[in-house]
């Protein structure tokens, strides 16, 4: 190996253990404790490249029912044979993108935020690595996309409304992929989920204005929560 090779491993690395070791910090494992409400869980796959953190997002297919044509990260409702919001989070993703769950780092699962059809959601954060080559199902996904997670940091091409959003205002970015030339809308959960993810794993407070605060996400989320639970 050449010793330029060597030295941007070694910063890959570098970078993937900060990141790791501030996604641990935040992880609520499976003690929430709210078994009554239906669950559902996503996966948020991270890897490194070139000395930058992404993550990889899919479209969904056209043809389904709900949230059909909208940017989402692999995940869905959790089955009764599903052990935890890990189990279910892994399963979705090889079913969608045909990850193997061998090939997930499982870093943490991250406080569950409720969306708009009342399911409580959790956020699974794994490493894959980035060779990984996705193998979409078209009776689900019809792209899949890797984004840099300083995107969901950044004033740039992000939007906010007076509007309720997950939390907080409604957050929606506009991302172009210069590997295919196509423009993403990225808003509603994803990208609350998103700006989450990368508030924490980059150790950056986001450019503009959010409903959590990313040095106790925690106990704010867990407000947002409470607030919303008390509505249903």
């Amino acid at each position: 190996r050449s010793s330029f090779s060597c030295i941007t491993s070694r910063a890959n690395m570098h970078v993937k253990e900060a990141a790791i070791a501030s996604l641990k910090r935040f992880d609520v494992g499976n003690k929430v404790g709210l078994s009554t409400l239906p669950k559902a869980s996503v996966l948020v796959p991270l890897f490194v490249k070139n000395g930058q953190l992404y993550t990889l997002m899919t479209l969904r297919s056209e043809k389904l029912r709900t949230s059909g044509g909208e940017v989402c990260f692999p995940g869905g409702k959790r089955d009764p044979s599903d052990k935890d919001d890990v189990h279910t989070a892994l399963r979705e993703a090889e079913e969608e993108i045909g990850l193997p769950v061998g090939q997930v780092e499982v870093v943490c699962s991250l406080f569950p935020i409720i969306n708009k059809s009342g399911l409580l959601v959790t956020t699974v954060v794994g490493f894959i690595e980035e060779s990984f080559s996705p193998r979409p199902n078209p009776a689900e996904v019809s792209v899949v996309f890797s984004v840099p997670l300083h995107v969901f940091t950044s004033e740039e091409n992000h939007l906010s409304s007076s509007s309720a959003g997950p939390l907080g205002l409604m957050h929606s970015f506009h991302f172009l992929d210069s590997a295919s030339g196509t423009q993403y809308h990225i808003w509603g959960l994803t990208a609350a989920i998103a700006i989450l993810v990368s508030a924490l794993a980059l150790r950056k407070k986001p450019d503009f204005d959010v409903a959590f605060d990313a040095d106790d996400p925690f106990l704010s989320l867990q407000k947002i929560l409470h607030r919303k639970l008390s509505k249903l």
